[in-house]
Formats: structure tokens, C-alpha cells, sequence
């Protein structure tokens, strides 16, 4: 189920009310269009980027996913100013998944980690 949606960001995996929360930051994102714009800047404005799966752990209502967040990075992003390197930051995204559904999902993305590829 889960594998669905990371591979696409197929958001029919998500729930009306789903919320995605920047545990660096603590803005979040509520409703699938406002996650879809979340996603749409890490992934295609801030950077042009992709990531590796290291692992995906599921259980009954959680999941927790391990990766590697890698591309290029366009703009400032968390006081960082663009190297125009490729960068690699690690990432963790803890679901909760009520009926098939993602329903919160916090993100942790490691911005030490791109301040030291500076």
C-alpha cells in the first residue's frame, strides 16, 4: 500500500484530512492539495530531487521510512544558500495510516547534513 504512493506520490493513498508536519520547522501541511504543494517544492522547486529507499518498516497503523534525499539543490533552502552541487541529506518519514489511508506524517529531513556539503 504504502509502496503505491511513495513511488509517484500517488495521492489517492491519502486521506481528505492528511497532515504532513517539517519536524525542523513545525509547519504543516493539512489536505491533500496543500501536502501536494509540500511535496512539489522539496521535490521540484527547492530541489530537483529524488530519493533512495534504505528502509520501509510497516506495521498495523504506522510506517516508518528510512532514505537518502538526493539532487540538486535550486534555491536558499533553510538558510542554505545553493552549491550547485549535488547534495545527499538523510531522511525519515514516520506515517500513521488509519483504513489504508495516510493520515499524518512527520517528516524529519537533516539540515546539518546540507550545511556541511556547503
Amino acid at each position: 500500500m504504502l509502496e503505491k504512493y511513495l513511488h509517484g506520490h500517488d495521492d489517492s493513498m491519502l486521506s481528505d484530512d492528511v497532515v504532513f508536519e517539517v519536524m525542523a520547522t513545525g509547519q504543516k501541511s493539512a489536505g491533500r492539495e496543500a501536502v501536494r504543494q509540500l511535496l512539489d517544492f522539496f521535490y521540484n522547486k527547492a530541489f530537483t530531487a529524488d530519493f533512495s529507499l534504505r528502509s520501509l518498516v510497516v506495521a498495523e497503523n504506522k510506517a516508518v521510512l528510512e532514505a537518502d534525499f538526493f539532487g540538486k539543490q535550486n534555491t536558499e533552502f533553510s538558510g542554505v544558500q545553493p552549491s550547485g552541487k549535488e547534495v545527499h541529506v538523510p531522511l525519515c518519514v514516520s506515517y500513521e495510516v488509519s483504513d489504508g489511508k495516510i493520515r499524518y506524517a512527520r517528516i524529519y529531513f537533516e539540515s546539518d547534513a546540507l550545511r556541511m556539503q556547503r
